[in-house]
């Protein structure tokens, strides 16, 4: 039997490394094998991919950047996600392709259907069992990120307005695929998040056992 496959999608700070660390503990106290990746920067390959999209100076064209995130897609699908879901193994995924058509889509304004085709072809068509949305207002989100005292990446340097853009976008995303979205609250405690998540987790466990 194929391993689950699930994403956490969101703006940046609505909580989603805390949330996904706690989901996998969940997995392993249920005695599930699971693995955790992110997009960019999943396979060495895709950590070279990730250095160019968020760290290196200068600006990079909204096509070309959506070009290479699907391109770090493509190979972190073919090489990492598709063998472990294959071997059984749950896999956990920091960003996927409803990233690219919120970011990239609604926040540089390309052509949203164009951008998820482009993603769509990249992994052949696979799409996560579940996608979390931990859903934040883009004000709240910048707040929580000053107060860590990291040097924000390029994408993490856009204004407000940008991020609401993409808020808006991944809103649309599960409005369209509420089967597959499960939007959370991210104005919530974090345990509260957890809980709400494991729920649903199990209940696609049971369905898919």
């Amino acid at each position: 039997m194929s391993g689950l496959f699930i994403s956490f999608e969101g703006i940046d700070g609505v909580g989603k490394s805390t949330q996904i660390d706690l989901l996998i503990k969940h997995l392993d106290e249920l005695g599930r094998k699971s693995i955790r990746t992110l997009e960019p920067g999943g396979t060495d390959l895709g950590v070279e991919i990730r250095h160019l999209l968020l760290h290196r100076k200068g600006e990079v064209a909204p096509r070309a950047e959506a070009l290479l995130y699907a391109a770090d897609r493509a190979h972190h699908v073919a090489t990492k996600v598709r063998p472990a879901l294959a071997e059984g193994t749950d896999v956990i995924i920091d960003r996927y392709l409803d990233s690219s058509v919120a970011y990239q889509g609604a926040g540089r304004e390309l052509d949203s259907i164009e951008v998820r085709n482009l993603s769509l072809f990249a992994v052949q068509g696979l799409l996560p069992h579940l996608t979390i949305l931990l859903d934040l207002d883009a004000a709240a989100s910048l707040a929580r990120r000053s107060k860590t005292g990291e040097e924000p990446d390029r994408l993490e340097r856009e204004k407000v307005e940008f991020f609401e853009a993409v808020r808006q976008g991944y809103l649309d995303l599960a409005a369209a695929e509420p089967e597959r979205f499960f939007v959370v609250d991210a104005r919530q405690t974090i345990e509260e998040m957890a809980a709400q998540i494991r729920v649903r987790v199990d209940q696609l466990i049971s369905k898919n056992d």
